[in-house]
């Protein structure tokens, strides 16, 4: 949830500053539909902005499609893109060769990695000139005179030119942390060298505090319900 909600909105607040653009009426591409993707994706939604989805996984790019989101493969979402944010944590998802068919001023993002994921190296390389025109945007102008706009050297934009995830968002990140490092004292000597997810009922007591802080109450199940639920013997 952290990822869903808060990355979504620090990304979004972080382009609007960098840029002060409108984005509703533009085609925004999210490169990558994780976690931080879907947060990204939802809101620019919100923000009345045609959102396209980059996708090399299938089970991912059908939950885009579903989502009601169109799905394509980069190079035909680089002809028709007005801002691009990469959301993967991989390299070079933005190349070279998607940049020299890109349209006149987009806008380049990033909120999932290092400067990786936009190949900036690349971009200098093919550009003949370029400037800095506001404090967390650069202008790069190619030798066919389009312009290339990157936010924030292309580091993470949340944090580069916004102030990250809210308070709420990292109070159940921390949360989570802290019962993960529990979870670790308690199994002393139990536990094998691997990756762990942390146990369903860590993350619902984490689920419930915050519940509680936020002054929401929810239902419970009935013994009769908990007994249907473990039951085969009723219902069809």
């Amino acid at each position: 949830m952290d990822n869903i909600k808060g990355t979504g909105q620090s990304t979004i607040d972080g382009i609007l500053r960098a840029t002060n653009v409108l984005l509703a009426g533009k085609s925004f591409v999210v490169c990558g539909y994780g976690s931080c993707g879907k947060g990204l994706a939802a809101r620019a939604k919100g923000m009345d902005a045609h959102v396209i989805v980059v996708e090399v996984d299938p089970f991912r790019a059908l939950q885009a499609a579903m989502d009601g989101f169109k799905v394509m493969p980069i190079m035909e979402a680089a002809r028709i893109g007005d801002i691009f944010v990469t959301v993967t944590g991989n390299k070079n998802i933005i190349d070279v060769k998607h940049m020299e068919i890109m349209k006149d001023g987009v806008i380049l993002a990033n909120s999932g990695h290092f400067d990786a994921e936009v190949n900036i190296n690349g971009l200098r390389k093919i550009s003949k000139s370029n400037r800095k025109i506001r404090p967390f945007m650069d202008e790069f102008t190619l030798s066919s005179g389009r312009k290339i706009f990157v936010l924030g050297d292309a580091r993470l934009i949340n944090l580069v030119a916004g102030e990250g995830h809210p308070s709420s968002i990292m109070a159940m990140s921390f949360c989570n942390q802290a019962f993960a490092c529990e979870y670790l004292i308690q199994n002393k000597g139990k536990l094998q060298p691997k990756v762990y997810l942390l146990p369903k009922e860590k993350d619902d007591e984490i689920a419930r505090l915050q519940l509680e802080a936020m002054g929401i109450k929810i239902d419970s199940l009935t013994q009769e319900q908990e007994a249907y639920l473990s039951s085969w013997k009723e219902g069809t």
